[in-house]
């Protein structure tokens, strides 16, 4: 009972919650870039939040199910999934049979999808995780990025197939949500915003960034109009938390990710509140976002919110329709007769 993966791009890891309680060792947590989309995908199934799933970024992937029925589950951007071609939604709970292919590619938005199996994909613990820290050879398939060949091979082996359904969870819809054609991300300043004059802090919290592309899952650095220091731009090095907006030299903003680095010692203007990181994972290069000032009770507030509405996945679950294709329009025959318009009750 496994899918064995037949095609795949670069950068596609295993990523369960992260390796936590381990920076003081200066080892990275690592996990998904977009918590969101994975948990979403894991609840999809009964899975716990935090299991171990495959994220994928725009390259895609295609899988092919083996021996036994495997039941899954994908969420995050807008990718476009097929099961032996047949569209999908692009969040949903499908089960594939011996044989059957499942494929996902990048669409219009988002940068990065997830796909959960039942229980979770059964890959060693490393450090109390089964997250891929490629930088450091750890976790997931022996720390690398999956390859095609790779199995994947649910924890959970048996129970039966949960009844295949759309997720129609209307935080993964907020994920690509424009604010005036720009991605707002919210943010709390500091805990270096002192290192800033009041111009500087005006300029980060109100002015538009482009994702430059010297991005990966360590770091997103943004252009746009320089923020100046009015101190050093360098501090004593210090402990980076996930969502820490460094402002080095260049002035230029550099959000730090999953596999950012455990200390830093550049000035930290502010952090990415937790519940918009996701949003700031998904965009790609080229998009642009504003970092929108927040408290830290506004910040936890809207965490708390979203936490709650993603562990109701399960109710945002819809029976799956298939959506029509040409092909299987072309092949389908809609025409039930044909009369000449005189003799209703004839067909010749």
């Amino acid at each position: 009972m496994s899918l064995r993966v037949t095609a795949i791009g670069p950068g596609a890891t295993i990523q369960d919650g992260g390796r936590h309680g381990l920076l003081r060792f200066g080892v990275t947590p690592a996990g998904p870039m977009d918590w969101v989309a994975m948990r979403t995908a894991n609840l999809a199934l009964g899975n716990e939040a935090e299991a171990a799933a495959v994220e994928i970024p725009g390259g895609g992937l295609t899988v092919t199910c083996e021996e036994r029925p495997v039941t899954v589950a994908f969420a995050g951007g807008d990718f476009s999934w097929k099961r032996e071609g047949e569209p999908l939604p692009p969040a949903a709970r499908v089960t594939l049979r011996p044989g059957g292919v499942l494929t996902a590619k990048a669409g219009a938005r988002g940068s990065f999808a997830y796909l959960a199996v039942r229980g979770g994909v059964d890959v060693p613990e490393v450090m109390g995780s089964r997250s891929t820290h490629m930088r450091s050879s750890l976790g997931g398939m022996n720390g690398r990025m999956l390859a095609a060949g790779d199995l994947l091979v649910p924890a959970q082996l048996s129970g039966p197939a949960s009844a295949e359904g759309a997720v129609e969870a209307p935080w993964l819809a907020n994920h690509f949500e424009p604010v005036r054609e720009l991605t707002l991300i919210r943010a709390v300043a500091g805990p270096q915003d002192d290192y800033f004059g009041s111009e500087a802090l005006a300029i980060f919290f109100g002015e538009p960034f482009v994702l430059t592309p010297a991005a990966d899952r360590m770091a997103y650095k943004f252009a746009g109009p320089r923020i100046a220091h009015v101190r050093d731009f360098n501090i004593v090095t210090d402990g980076v938390a996930l969502g820490a907006v460094q402002i080095a030299g260049d002035g230029q903003p550099i959000v730090q990710m999953a596999d950012r680095a455990p200390t830093g010692g550049y000035a930290k203007i502010a952090h990415v509140a937790r519940a918009d990181i996701g949003r700031l994972a998904q965009l790609r290069p080229g998009e642009s976002c504003r970092f929108a000032r927040v408290g830290v009770d506004e910040a936890r507030a809207a965490l708390l919110a979203l936490e709650d509405d993603v562990f109701a996945t399960d109710s945002t679950i819809r029976p799956l329709t298939r959506s029509p294709t040409t092909e299987s329009l072309l092949a389908t025959n809609l025409i039930g007769g044909v009369t000449d318009g005189t003799t209703p009750d004839e067909r010749f």
